[in-house]
């Protein structure tokens, strides 16, 4: 299949746009993060561009789109709401408007924010009550896009991993903090259910592949607090547990509003592929061995500011 993936520089983008390409042709979007890479055609692109997606979708003709690109940063949405809602609303409608229009298959990446956390376990009928801008704007995104495309596939994720950047997740957070000695807050208040980005983008695939529609919850079967998961990437890397200081989400600097417990239930994803997402456990072994293949350093080799 011919796979176009946006945002092929984030950390979901990289990650997704490598794992596919062992099987696929891979088109892959940047604008913020220029990549150079032979394992998949990089396509440089500022999407809010006026006729940028009709360009993209006439030079690339694919078969999925697998829609990565959003402002993901909760508080430079709250700083930027205007951009936040071309980013992560308008923008999603717009995509998923040319591509049923062309007859391509859609997956568009959404978030398990967009609930309140104030009970947890929510499954894909539970009513969302997003908080913050972010939140609203990918709600309003999810909405836009089922409304355009019936049959694409909207996908509410969390997930960690290894970034371009080296600091696009919680779990390079911790790894990167604690090797060099550094003391950080963990979150005994925030709970959430991280999927290794390497595993979602396998899951991705798989859901194309068996031809799902609809609304899913993408996440591992397993949750956690966020402390918990620093002390379990701690363990897993031989790093300093005591520098991971228990804390709640009220005593940080951050400016957006979190929801609490963000558990998610993924029954009905494990229905429709026969299987369970894999858990924390298993996501954390697996991103332990892409670090001791060098796949961290991998990636940031792949940067490039010459074109």
């Amino acid at each position: 299949m011919r796979i176009l993936i946006t945002g092929a520089s984030g950390l979901l983008g990289i990650n997704l746009a490598l794992e596919a390409a062992a099987h696929h042709e891979v088109y892959g979007t940047a604008k913020d993060h220029l990549i150079h890479t032979d394992r998949f055609r990089v396509m440089p692109c500022d999407l809010l561009a006026p006729g940028a997606v009709e360009r993209l979708l006439d030079q690339t003709q694919p078969d999925w789109v697998i829609h990565c690109a959003a402002l993901a940063n909760v508080d430079a949405c709250e700083a930027n709401p205007v951009l936040a809602q071309q980013s992560n609303s308008d923008l999603p409608f717009l995509l998923a408007t040319h591509v049923a229009r062309g007859g391509a298959r859609l997956v568009h990446i959404s978030t398990d924010a967009v609930f309140d956390g104030r009970k947890g376990n929510y499954t894909e009928e539970d009513e969302p009550n997003p908080l913050g801008v972010y939140a609203h704007t990918k709600l309003e995104g999810e909405r836009r896009v089922a409304q355009a495309d019936p049959h694409a596939i909207i996908a509410r994720v969390n997930l960690f991993g290894w970034s371009i950047s080296g600091n696009r997740s919680l779990g390079e957070f911790f790894v990167n903090n604690l090797n060099a000695g550094k003391r950080v807050m963990g979150f005994t208040d925030i709970v959430f259910c991280p999927l290794l980005a390497n595993h979602l983008a396998q899951i991705l695939i798989k859901m194309l592949e068996n031809d799902l529609s609809g609304l899913y919850h993408v996440v591992s079967r397993e949750c956690l607090s966020k402390y918990t998961f620093g002390l379990r990437v701690a363990d897993k890397f031989g790093l300093n547990s005591s520098l991971i200081t228990p804390t709640s989400v009220q005593q940080s600097d951050l400016t957006a509003t979190r929801s609490p417990n963000l558990s998610l239930r993924s029954d009905k994803l494990a229905s429709a592929l026969r299987e369970q997402t894999p858990d924390v456990t298993s996501g954390l072994e697996r991103f332990y061995e892409l670090y001791l293949q060098g796949y961290s350093q991998m990636l940031k080799r792949l940067e490039s500011r010459d074109w």
